[in-house]
């Protein structure tokens, strides 16, 4: 048998293409580090913002980034590369703002991609991309969510993209997804658990229907799942006592512990008095109110989280530990897999001792999320020699 390095990547990048000058030099250096500590044969990486907030201006900046990417001389040993980008943003009831690259390193010789329309594998070889609406890309599957999924909330551009892949005897289903967010931190801290983790439970339970087929695939779904730490709780946990106050800029809410102001919460602000509590001593207690994965785990698993969260970060780059005075901070960003693929880990010449999963530009601006991923070696059935 011959081992697999896999490597998987997930990135919202809303707001790198906002400010590319200033950010994409650093995200790059970031990712290739971390191609080159674990040297991959196969990597899925899963973008999702892309464009950005200005997506209508930015998309062609977004664009160029990615050709940069894989033109680079740091990704030269994969000369196969196959890239998914849906940038039609004139559709509007079709656009995700979804972007999926897979690299194929030169040392792998059995790489095939699933065609759905055909109905079969077909080989992978050089640099092919697709953009666009991508609705007539045979190897790729994306849906957006309905529009009248929620009648009383306008999501935009949230869906998910899936593709399947045969490398050496080994078949397993990639998706890409990005969940709905939270408007504001108020409503949010109203009941628990809050509303948007409803809207996000139904929508990733209509994920995992549409990915249900005979073929019983092993999947990873790896994206910015948007989960939030169950806020009303977290704050109760504290023992702080609230009062509410009206300004010109709306409701305050203001947390208090012995006379001294913890934290004040608006719409759009969370300005903790001890940003400290969220860094990586904290990640055990705060995982504690990580509730919104738990609904899932009859269907999905993950490797135990050891890092801290990974949104909303400052894009100040001067500030890049720091985390931005929005949210409160939380694990958006994460790899799950189905139980059948998380068997595959363990198929590797040391089991889940070659598990690795972690946040990446922990001291590096990188926009307001940091990048997660998914390292393993995976058992194959096919031991190809090299040339």
């Amino acid at each position: 048998m011959d081992g697999l390095g896999v490597l998987l990547i997930t990135a919202n990048i809303g707001s790198m293409c906002d400010e590319p000058e200033e950010i994409e030099k650093s995200w790059l250096q970031e990712f290739y580090k971390t191609v080159q500590d674990h040297q991959p044969g196969f990597i899925a990486l899963h973008l999702q913002e892309f464009g950005g907030k200005n997506y209508q201006e930015n998309m062609g900046l977004a664009e160029n980034f990615i050709r940069r990417l894989i033109q680079s001389d740091e990704m030269s040993p994969y000369n196969c590369v196959q890239t998914f980008i849906d940038k039609d943003f004139t559709q509007a009831e079709r656009f995700t703002a979804l972007a999926s690259v897979y690299f194929i390193h030169e040392s792998l010789r059995s790489v095939q991609i699933y065609d759905f329309q055909e109905k079969n594998f077909m080989s992978v070889s050089g640099h092919t991309m697709w953009m666009g609406s991508l609705e007539d890309c045979p190897t790729v599957h994306k849906e957006r969510f309905p529009q009248d999924f929620w009648q009383e909330f306008a999501w935009t551009r949230k869906g998910f993209m899936k593709t399947r892949w045969l490398v050496n005897g080994r078949m397993f289903d990639l998706v890409n997804l990005h969940l709905f967010h939270d408007a504001s931190n108020l409503v949010s801290s109203d009941c628990s658990p809050s509303v948007y983790s409803a809207n996000r439970r139904r929508g990733l339970y209509h994920v995992l229907s549409r990915l249900k087929d005979d073929s019983n695939t092993p999947f990873f779904l790896f994206g910015d799942f948007n989960f939030r730490l169950d806020l009303k709780s977290l704050i109760q946990a504290q023992g702080w006592s609230s009062s509410g106050t009206k300004g010109t800029d709306g409701q305050t809410t203001v947390y208090e512990q012995d006379g001294e102001v913890q934290l004040i919460m608006k719409c759009k602000r969370f300005e903790h008095q001890n940003a400290k509590v969220f860094l990586d001593e904290n990640v055990h207690m705060l995982l504690r109110f990580d509730h919104e994965p738990v609904s899932f785990l009859d269907e999905l698993t993950e490797v135990q989280i050891s890092f801290p969260p990974t949104y909303p970060f400052s894009e100040n780059t001067t500030k890049p530990s720091e985390f931005m005075g929005t949210r409160c901070p939380a694990w958006c960003d994460r790899v799950f897999m189905s139980h059948t693929a998380r068997a595959l880990l363990q198929k590797g010449y040391h089991r889940e001792a070659c598990v690795r999963y972690g946040r990446i530009g922990g001291d590096v601006c990188m926009g307001d999320h940091k990048p997660v991923f998914l390292y393993f070696e995976m058992e194959t059935k096919h031991d190809h020699p090299k040339n």
